[in-house]
């Protein structure tokens, strides 16, 4: 997937009035927070931002060219009107090529487990962790094969290829995927039959 880039320019003024005037124009009112603390109020094309938004995850590092300056970001926050679902703000976090950076990507699942043509059901409790790389080794979503996984199996967070240059920040026991069979809740209604049947059979006993 290309990188998602947005065409921004830097606000001479800010406040409500000027929010107001920017989204009337068709544009968002942003933020770019840097590293060291610095901020950078800018505003964007609504319709761009938008359609450009569609698909990416948390863990995208898109590209805003401010006035002709690129910086790479993530899209950290979204501010949104509750009523029309208009974008009222959005707040992007830079990253820096040659910096460490955590961030949480998504989790991805891939395939039909075996496990579950078997009649087993697939619980996925996990959808992201934690990771800490370079922004050029971030990956934007993690593929997990689950089609080889049988009853009675699980995949846990150690398991994850991650690639070059990632490290896992997120407990490595924690379960990403696991089949098992769907047999425990019929059987608990068995046992409460057989227990109910029990109770009748000594009260009936009793009379």
């Amino acid at each position: 997937m290309s990188q998602v880039i947005f065409a921004a320019r830097k606000r001479v003024s800010t406040g409500s009035r000027d929010a107001r005037r920017i989204r009337r124009a068709g544009r968002i009112p942003a933020v770019i927070y840097g590293h060291s603390g610095t901020a950078v109020t800018i505003d964007l094309d609504a319709l761009e931002f938008i359609n450009g938004v569609k698909g990416i995850s948390e863990s995208t590092i898109v590209r805003v060219n401010v006035d002709g300056e690129g910086r790479d970001a993530f899209v950290k926050a979204t501010q949104r009107n509750i009523l029309n679902g208009q974008v009222l703000h959005v707040d992007f976090y830079e990253v820096e090529s040659d910096t460490m950076l955590r961030a949480r990507v998504s989790v991805q699942m891939e395939g039909n487990p075996i496990g579950v043509r078997e009649g087993g059901i697939l619980e996925a409790p996990l959808h992201d962790i934690e990771v800490e790389c370079l922004p050029g080794n971030l990956p934007e979503r993690i593929i997990v094969d689950i089609s080889g996984l049988g009853v009675n199996q699980s995949i846990h967070v150690r398991d994850l290829v991650l690639g070059e240059g990632v490290k896992l920040i997120s407990a490595g026991d924690q379960v990403v995927a696991l089949v098992k069979f769907a047999k425990e809740e019929g059987a608990s209604a068995e046992e409460g039959e057989a227990q109910e049947g029990v109770a009748d059979s000594k009260e009936a006993s009793k009379n």
